[in-house]
């Protein structure tokens, strides 16, 4: 099971943390106003009040024994800034930002941010999905229970052709494309054989593309 903290629980920050609890994650949840924190209590793990700009706070939470953490905190620029800053200092795995505009994103990038999201460009569905399931490149949601997700060719799938693997059939899974080398392979032939370098373009619902990813 993934570890993860969510700092700010303005909406995007409470749909993250809801959505990462529901996908099976263990979430801590932290913010300075109580209200919110209780509003999220019963669907996380732990949800706590403190002030995250303190890296005290940050460090009695352990902050650095989670697999990622999320600075949920956008409006306010210097919090946002200051709590990245305490985060990557306190040795979080995987640190993920949320920004508010393409300034900002630039600055917790060059602070070391893994990964920067403007919700505008990307909702907190998505983020959450992206981040639980592994060797998951990207993620479009079309519906709560189906999506199309890119990852890397499982190992048991390399040497194999399309009609070996019988996806569809054993899994659930349509191959919608597979990219090798830069180059974008469209509905391939059934005969076409799976490299271990080749990003596969999956559609199928959430229980086929968490079976793929066991392989």
């Amino acid at each position: 099971m993934k570890s993860y903290i969510v700092v700010g629980l303005g909406r995007f920050g409470l749909e993250t943390a809801r959505q990462l609890s529901r996908l099976g994650s263990e979430v801590l949840a932290i913010d300075l106003r109580s209200e919110l924190v209780q509003q999220v209590a019963n669907e996380v793990t732990h949800a706590v009040v403190g002030d995250s700009r303190d890296k005290e706070v940050l460090k009695a939470l352990g902050v650095s024994n989670f697999d990622c953490a999320i600075v949920a905190i956008g409006g306010d620029l210097a919090a946002s800034v200051l709590v990245a800053m305490n985060l990557k200092e306190l040795g979080v795995p995987y640190l993920v930002c949320k920004a508010h505009d393409e300034t900002h994103r630039n600055i917790l990038q060059k602070l070391g941010a893994d990964r920067v999201v403007i919700p505008e460009q990307e909702n907190a569905s998505r983020l959450a999905k992206s981040l639980s399931l592994p060797n998951l490149l990207d993620y479009i949601e079309l519906s709560e229970e189906y999506g199309i997700v890119e990852i890397p060719a499982p190992q048991s799938w390399v040497g194999k052709s399309l009609r070996e693997l019988n996806v569809r059939a054993k899994l659930g899974i349509n191959i919608l494309a597979v990219r090798r080398n830069g180059k974008m392979d469209v509905s391939p032939a059934a005969d076409f054989q799976v490299n271990a370098e080749d990003i596969m373009v999956m559609l199928g619902d959430n229980h086929a593309v968490e079976a793929v990813q066991k392989l």
